[in-house]
Order: structure tokens, then sequence, then C-alpha cells
């Protein structure tokens, strides 16, 4: 059978409880090519059913919920899948199972969860702020998992006077630190006006990494392996070649 649920927490726990007993589940968040014949379950949200599961898997696991909450964040296709079966494994041994790796179950759950904590652990380095006119900075990023609010206290704890933005282009939503307090926000598009000082640094560390480059030295496939190429382009350094205005043009970024 297969349960639709809008992806929430609440959600998936009331999917779980619906869907204990079913054999062959699966849960999806968006469209699934039907067989001819199977059934489908349409989750409709039940809080109090969330929460006395929620409370009953807790006894089991006191962390559990910190893992849900990085499964549902992660970018992989199955995760919803991998989720639910991670947590009927806890139902069913009652007890924390992510050390047990010979459950293909448990193995699933686990190396998702790396991934999106690798991801976040890239990001502290990664991620490239901008100065704007108002003083505040801004990153761009596409990550390939649901982070950018799980990116904030890292660089609170570095600059915890400056206002800042942390934009997911991909998902059109983004975490603000007003220099105070943190939240999350919808963002389409951001219209962002640069200092003149970012702009001037900006120039000056294109102009570096241009005369560090050794173009008969170039080694692509390990720059790529410190730094996969889909970070690449909200990066000052590679998002386009330096241009003092007389025709240097710079390196050029390695093709994809």
């Amino acid at each position: 059978m297969i349960y639709f649920y809008d992806g929430t927490k609440e959600a998936f726990l009331t999917a779980l409880a619906l869907s204990f007993h079913d054999g062959e589940p699966f849960l999806t968040t968006g469209n699934k090519q039907l067989v001819l014949g199977q059934e489908t379950v349409f989750v409709r949200t039940d809080p109090e059913r969330a929460e006395r599961i929620e409370k009953r898997l807790v006894s089991f696991d006191k962390d559990c919920m910190h893992d849900l909450d990085t499964l549902l964040r992660s970018g992989d296709a199955n995760k919803d899948n991998i989720a639910l079966a991670y947590f009927r494994l806890i139902a069913e041994k009652k007890c924390p199972v992510r050390t047990m790796l010979g459950e293909d179950a448990a193995l699933a759950a686990a190396e998702c969860i790396h991934r999106v904590s690798f991801e976040i652990h890239r990001f502290h380095g990664f991620v490239r702020f901008m100065q704007t006119e108002s003083g505040a900075l801004y990153a761009p990023i596409s990550p390939d998992n649901d982070i950018c609010d799980l990116l904030v206290p890292h660089f609170r704890a570095r600059m915890p006077q400056i206002p800042f933005v942390i934009h997911d282009v991909k998902r059109k939503k983004a975490a603000v630190y007003d220099g105070e307090n943190t939240f999350l926000a919808p963002l389409e598009k951001a219209e962002v006006v640069l200092s003149a000082d970012e702009m001037q640094w900006q120039k000056l560390w294109k102009k570096y990494y241009v005369s560090v480059n050794i173009p008969s030295r170039e080694r692509l496939k390990q720059m790529r392996g410190y730094m996969p190429v889909r970070y690449w382009k909200f990066m000052p350094e590679k998002s386009r070649p330096y241009d003092d205005g007389e025709g240097d043009g710079g390196a050029p970024v390695p093709p994809s």
C-alpha cells in the first residue's frame, strides 16, 4: 500500500502508526506511479496519535527524534522509506538500533544520516558570506540536503554581533540571524546590493586566486576531490573569472 504524507514529523509518525502492520508499505510525499489495483492512503496528520507514538519511540531510544529530523532533511529520493523502515525496526526491537548495522534498515539510515551530517560539516567551510550595503552578511547556498538552519549555530558562535542570512536558493528559504534571534523564512529570490568594500575584496581575492594558479600544474581531479564542483557556483574564486579591466580574464573555471 502507498501512503502519501506531507513530509512533517507529525504526519510521518501518523503514517508509521497506520502502516505498522502493513507488510510492504511505501511512504512518499510526491508523485508515485501506481500499479493497477494498488491501494493508496492519504495520511491526515493526527497530532494526538503522533504524540503518543513519539513518546513510545523515545522510551525505546531517547535520541531517535534527532535521527528522524536528520532523515527527513535528507535529499535522498528514498528518505521517507529509509526512515519508515528504521523506525519500524526500533518499534520491533524496542531499543536503539543505530549500531545494528547488520540490519539493512539500520545501515541505510546510518548512511543517510552520515551524508546529511557530512554536508553540514562541509558547509562550515564552503559557505561564502558577502557584505551588503546595510552591513549584514548574505550567503547563497544550494545544498543536497535541507540544512540551512542547522548551519546557523556554527556561524552565530563565530560572529555573534553580525546579522547574516544563509539563503537556500534550491528550496527557496533562508535562515536569518538578526544579531539576537534566529528564524527560518521563505525566500524566493534575494535582491542583494553589495558594499563597495565587498566588491573590492572579491576582486582582490580573485586576483590572488589567479596569481597562485599554475596552469601547467593544474590538478582538477584533486581539486574536485577537496571541493565538489556542485559547490563552486557560489564561491567568488570559482563563480566567474577575475577581470581587472585589462582583458586578463583570469583562469578559466574547469567544466563540471
